[in-house]
């Protein structure tokens, strides 16, 4: 029988402080209920100096350790496209820092589908037998790059790390990762992009700009790509696995917009009630976004063991990506701020 990717533990962090709408608006042109319904986002946490992306991860993957009850891994995989520097990858420094030995790390950079991305490399490891068990992260500080003049951006994201640990198992038990759909469109790249700090830059024969070193996004055109992606990617993953949407209890969709969860939902045919919404307490935390959803719900018990689970992500890339499970019987502790 074939190997399958069983999720056996969850774990998720964020920084301590918190950035409500009310703090953003005394220096923005800008105010709580329009943040509130524009993005649905009502608060975000950001790390103070000193904390870095890493140190996210690393707290998030001890927890996910801890949740599956495992001390030890075969490979780690971090998603993020804020990486503690351009060299190099984040992800072996995080399984020192873990005590993990001298495991295979590496790091993916797909931007807010990272963490999907990340899923469907640890279950290829894992099928093919390269691996028994894998950590998978996603993690991101964006409160680092962004311009704090930018209304579009400043609003709406968030730092944070969510992690899972994938174990070997089969097909029919609780939490296989029962298939992935995949996506990618490079054409649209400018949509949402840091552009500095890159060989682009460097080898442009130009001096470097310091607004290239924050990201800008065309929020509208991200809009439309979002909802049309995530919804037809969802589709193919659907019939894939064999699965109607009335087959669906819960969508963990990347958290951007509470507007884009909503159009989701109504393409796909899904009660908009049947969407995870997270977004409203750490906003749009890029490659953590969809284990910060899911870990919050389990731990709510608004998600159960049992339930069937379509997880959907896009982002920067551009770039989408879909998988779905029957969630497992796995202890996951609430959300730490505790770095």
């Amino acid at each position: 029988m074939t190997r399958t990717a069983i999720l056996a533990g969850m774990g998720a962090v964020v920084p301590p402080r918190s950035v409500e709408n009310e703090e953003l608006a005394r220096t923005l042109d800008t105010n709580d209920t329009w943040i509130r319904t524009r993005t649905g986002i009502r608060t975000r946490h950001w790390t103070d100096t000193g904390t870095s992306t890493g140190d996210l991860a690393t707290a998030a993957g001890a927890r996910a350790l801890k949740s599956a009850g495992v001390d030890s891994v075969d490979l780690v995989i971090l998603a993020t496209s804020t990486g503690n520097q351009p060299m190099p990858a984040t992800a072996p420094e995080v399984a020192a820092a873990l005590g993990l030995g001298q495991v295979a790390a590496y790091d993916i950079s797909a931007a807010c589908s990272g963490f999907l991305y990340g899923l469907s490399a640890a279950a290829g490891a894992i099928a093919s037998g390269v691996a028994g068990r894998v950590l998978v992260v996603g993690a991101d500080v964006w409160s680092t790059r962004l311009d704090p003049q930018d209304r579009s951006t400043i609003i709406i994201f968030g730092d944070g790390a969510g992690a899972a640990v994938l174990r070997a198992g089969h097909a029919d038990e609780p939490g296989a990762l029962l298939g992935f759909d995949l996506g990618s469109d490079g054409a649209g790249r400018e949509l949402a992009q840091v552009a500095g700090g890159g060989s682009r830059e460097r080898g442009s024969g130009r001096p470097p700009s310091p607004e290239d070193a924050y990201m800008t996004m065309q929020g509208k055109e991200m809009f439309t790509q979002a909802v049309n992606k995530m919804a037809a990617s969802s589709e193919l993953l659907l019939e894939r696995i064999g699965w109607s949407a009335a087959d669906v209890d819960w969508c963990a969709a990347h958290q951007a917009n509470v507007r884009i969860l909503h159009t989701v939902a109504d393409l796909l045919g899904l009660e908009r009630s049947r969407m995870l919404v997270h977004l409203d307490k750490v906003g749009n935390t890029s490659a953590a976004s969809i284990p910060l959803a899911l870990t919050d719900a389990a731990v709510s018990e608004q998600i159960k063991a049992g339930d069937r689970v379509l997880m959907t992500a896009f982002g920067g890339g551009l770039s989408w990506a879909s998988t779905a499970m029957r969630w497992p019987e796995i202890d996951v502790m609430e959300i730490s701020t505790d770095i």
